[in-house]
Order: C-alpha cells, then sequence, then structure tokens
C-alpha cells in the first residue's frame, strides 16, 4: 500500500469514527426517552480501503411496535369506562344503607310495617312518609348522577376529538419531513422517533392501524377502517351535548365524514379512550338509568289505589303514596318509561306539609272517597299497609331490556341493578388492570429490542476510542516516514 493510500485509509477511518462517536453520544442522551430508538451507524468500504458512513439505521420491530399501539389502545377504553363506573357507583355507595336505592327501598319497607304493627301512632306515620320521601329523593339523586356521569363522558369525548385532531395536525407536519428527507436521502430517525411518539399518543385515544409506503410514506386508519391520515389529517367532529335526560342521545364523533361512535355508527371504533367514553355514555349509564325507571314505575304501581266502592271496581287504579307529573293515571305497559326516577315524588295528599293528611299512608283515599280503605276511620286498621306491604314483596313485570330479571319483586329488581354495577365496575377494574399490565410488559419488551443498552454504548465508545487510537497511530507513522522520506531528498 503506498503511503497516500495509507494516509487517506486513516483520514476516512477517523472521520467515520468521528460520526460514530457522535451517534454514540446521541443514543446515551436518549437513553431515559421512552420514545427514542437506539441509532447505529451503516458503515462501507470502498475498494481503495477507505470508509464512510453510508446511512443511519433505526432500531425496530414492527411486530412489537403494532402490538403496543394495540395493548395502548385497549387499557385505555378500559379505563375511561372504568373511570365512568366509578362515577355511577357514587349511586350505590354501600348497598345496606339509606344512601343507596336499595337500601332506600329496604328502610321504606320497614318503616311501613312499623306503622302496619302500629296504625294508631302518628310518630310511626311520619317515619314512614319520610322514608318515602328518602327513597324518591334517592331515585331523583342517582338520575343526577346517571346523566351527570353521560355529559362527564360526553365532554371526555370532546376533550377526546381536540386531542386527536391536534395529533394528526402534528403527524402531517413530521410525516412530510420523514418523506422529503428519506428521498434526499437525509438522516430522518430523529423524525421517525418523533412519528412514533405522535402514533402512540393518538393510540390512546382510538384504535389505529397504520401502512407504511413508499418515502417512509405512513397512511392511518381508525381500528374499524376509516381514514384518518392519507398525506394530509382528515377531520375529527364532535359536537358536544351539555346537558343529558334519559330521553336524550348522545351525538356520534365523526373521522372524514363517516360516523365512529354511537348506536348508527357505520364504522364504529372498537378501543382507545374516545371508544371508552362512548360506551360509558351510550350504552352502560343508559342501561341502569333503565333501571332506575324501572324502580320507580314499580313504586307507583305497587303503591297505586284501588275503587273501594264498587265490585268489581268501576274507577282506575290511580298513584297513591308515590306520583309522577303523568298522575293521577298510572304508568302503564311493562317497559321502563325515560325519566321516570327523576320525576317520581311523595303525593303531596299524603304530607301534611304540602296541605295533605298523614291518615292517608294508613287509610288510602288519597284520590277521594272511593278510594278510602278504612271509611269507618278505625285507628287500629292496618289492612292497608299490609296489603301495600304484600304487593311490594310481590313479583311484577319488569322490561326485559333493562338487563336484569324481568320478574321479580321491586326489591329484588333494586338489589340486582346494584350487583349489576357493582359486577360491571368489577369487570372493568380486572380488564383494565390486565390491559395497563400488558401494555407495560409489550412496552418493556419493545424498549429491550429497539431502546438504549447504556453498557452496550459504553462498550461501544471503548471500541471506538481504540479504533481511533490505531488511525491516529497509522497517521503518526506515515507523517514518520514522509518527514524521512523529505529528509532524504534534500
Amino acid at each position: 500500500m503506498s503511503l497516500s493510500l495509507a494516509l487517506n485509509s486513516a483520514q476516512s477511518a477517523l472521520s467515520t469514527n468521528a460520526q460514530q462517536t457522535a451517534l454514540v453520544a446521541r443514543n446515551i442522551t436518549g437513553a431515559n426517552d421512552p420514545a427514542y430508538a437506539r441509532k447505529s451507524a451503516v458503515v462501507a468500504t470502498t475498494g481503495l480501503g477507505t470508509t464512510h458512513v453510508a446511512s443511519i439505521s433505526r432500531a425496530q420491530d414492527q411486530a412489537l411496535y403494532t402490538r403496543m399501539l394495540e395493548a395502548s389502545s385497549d387499557a385505555a377504553a378500559k379505563t375511561a369506562h372504568l373511570d365512568g363506573l366509578d362515577r355511577l357507583s357514587q349511586t350505590v355507595g354501600d348497598p345496606e344503607n339509606d344512601w343507596s336505592v336499595a337500601g332506600a327501598l329496604g328502610a321504606f319497607e320497614n318503616a311501613l310495617q312499623m306503622h302496619a304493627d302500629g296504625p294508631s301512632d302518628p310518630i310511626l306515620a311520619a317515619q314512614a312518609l319520610d322514608r318515602a320521601h328518602d327513597l324518591a329523593g334517592r331515585l331523583n339523586t342517582a338520575t343526577q348522577t346517571v346523566q351527570a356521569a353521560r355529559a362527564t363522558a360526553d365532554g371526555e369525548m370532546a376533550a377526546s376529538v381536540d386531542r386527536i385532531n391536534d395529533l394528526l395536525a402534528r403527524f402531517e407536519t413530521v410525516n412530510r419531513a420523514i418523506v422529503v428527507g428519506t428521498a434526499a436521502g437525509t438522516d430522518v430517525t430523529d423524525h421517525l422517533d418523533t412519528r412514533s411518539a405522535i402514533l402512540t399518543d393518538l393510540s390512546r385515544e382510538i384504535g389505529v392501524t397504520t401502512v407504511t409506503r413508499g418515502d417512509a410514506d405512513m397512511v392511518i386508519y381508525t381500528d374499524s377502517g376509516v381514514t384518518l391520515f392519507e398525506k394530509t389529517a382528515r377531520t375529527v367532529s364532535f359536537e358536544r351535548t351539555f346537558a343529558y335526560d334519559a330521553g336524550i342521545q348522545g351525538r356520534a364523533v365523526f373521522a372524514d365524514g363517516v360516523p365512529i361512535t354511537g348506536p348508527g355508527a357505520t364504522m364504529a371504533i372498537k378501543s382507545g379512550a374516545l371508544f371508552g367514553h362512548a360506551m360509558l355514555r351510550d350504552e352502560t349509564a343508559p342501561v341502569y338509568q333503565k333501571q332506575l325507571d324501572e324502580i320507580a314505575r314499580g313504586l307507583i304501581l305497587a303503591t297505586a289505589e284501588t275503587d273501594q266502592l264498587n265490585t268489581p271496581p268501576l274507577l282506575a287504579d290511580q298513584a297513591g303514596l308515590f306520583t309522577w307529573p303523568g298522575g293521577p293515571a298510572l304508568p302503564g305497559g311493562a317497559v321502563a318509561i325515560p325519566n321516570l326516577a327523576a320525576q317520581i315524588r311523595v303525593n303531596p295528599a299524603a304530607d301534611p306539609t304540602q296541605g295533605g293528611d298523614l291518615t292517608t299512608i294508613r287509610d288510602g283515599g288519597m284520590n277521594g272517597a272511593a278510594y278510602d280503605y278504612n271509611p269507618a276511620d278505625a285507628a287500629s286498621y292496618s289492612g292497608r299497609l299490609q296489603g301495600l306491604l304484600d304487593v311490594l314483596g310481590a313479583q311484577r313485570p319488569f322490561d326485559a331490556t333493562s338487563g336484569l330479571d324481568p320478574n321479580t319483586t321491586i326489591a329484588g329488581f333494586a338489589a340486582g341493578s346494584v350487583g349489576w354495577l357493582e359486577a360491571a365496575r368489577k369487570q372493568a377494574d380486572k380488564e383494565a388492570t390486565y390491559q395497563t399490565t400488558f401494555l407495560e410488559r409489550t412496552a418493556e419488551s419493545l424498549s429491550n429490542e429497539t431502546g438504549v443498552n447504556l453498557d452496550e454504548e459504553l462498550a461501544l465508545m471503548l471500541e471506538l476510542e481504540r479504533s481511533y487510537g490505531a488511525s491516529a497511530r497509522i497517521i503518526t507513522a506515515v507523517d514518520t516516514m514522509l518527514a524521512s522520506l523529505l529528509e532524504a531528498v534534500r
């Protein structure tokens, strides 16, 4: 080898070494960044023995990364749904106390039983009236809590849509830089890290799938197949509903003009926080509200007054101790009436504070003399109270779409509603825990495959130092030989 070739080879080795050293420094700097993937230099050798860095490669495992995106979407969906169920569980508290509907119902039945045992005692009558007010109020409050949970979920959906649009806009900028840089042959590995981080954040909001095309151009679809990004970001739109009742259905989220949430969604998404909030708003909370409405309907029907003057009765049954805005007529059919739990109240005819008569709880007659069960006003009469207890404890039909046994007692239905909610919450907690753990394990596996190992980087740095020393010695030797040659020429 000539001295010039040796010198060129050593100089190129020093240049390559410097670039590799800078790359190791980048890796060490990014070691604590979860979005950073390890970079390495692809070194090429020419026919003349010189070396150069041909390109910068980025560690990746596409299969693991895709699985991590799926796990991220699933974990976010389960966590969002669990958060909503936790808000609904405020209606339950401890099922054994009066705070829950089931507890308030039990307290009301106990007060009726005590009043039946002492029908002449006005204190026991007042206690029964108080427990009736508590029960109606608990149903009213539970409905408010359910509808507030739906409104909160709706607000979270709006926030999620805003984040999705922001992430897609950022993705467009980075993706354009990657396409241009790839075509020009420049180093785009840092841009690829940024794009992956944005995609990971996006997967938490909505389930996504991706396709990578020429020049590293990426296309994003929802997990249901709707385009979110292709060359440019597609618009995701949503119009909030700020106040809910049982008769209001939440609006759909649209992606590229296609509905992706709600009962009418033609290409409904299946994961992501957006899906979890929509599931709570559109499915779980409405079913629970239907259960509350059915409890209210059962109470109104069970405490209704029947014509006592005519046999068989000629007058229609009328709302008794519990009534509603449609009273004194009774809610008909065996289907839930939206918002009934929010509208149920104690009949003013039984409440002295509203001009009513407390004895009508014992005797009936809230709808006039034809409905008086105790026309003789016997102080020891308890037939009406025992009849109420019997009807309350009897099986009756409930809406078959309520998610519970459609043929049971009111108390059984109320207890079933509590059990349904707690079972749903327990299952959601189990699924959220599993998905979160699975995400952590997947992210850890991906980090092991593509992340920076400081021990390996430091070992590489030592190798580069030795390589630098060897190249420097070659240059020194060539310099000495050239100096000797020049001295000989002189």
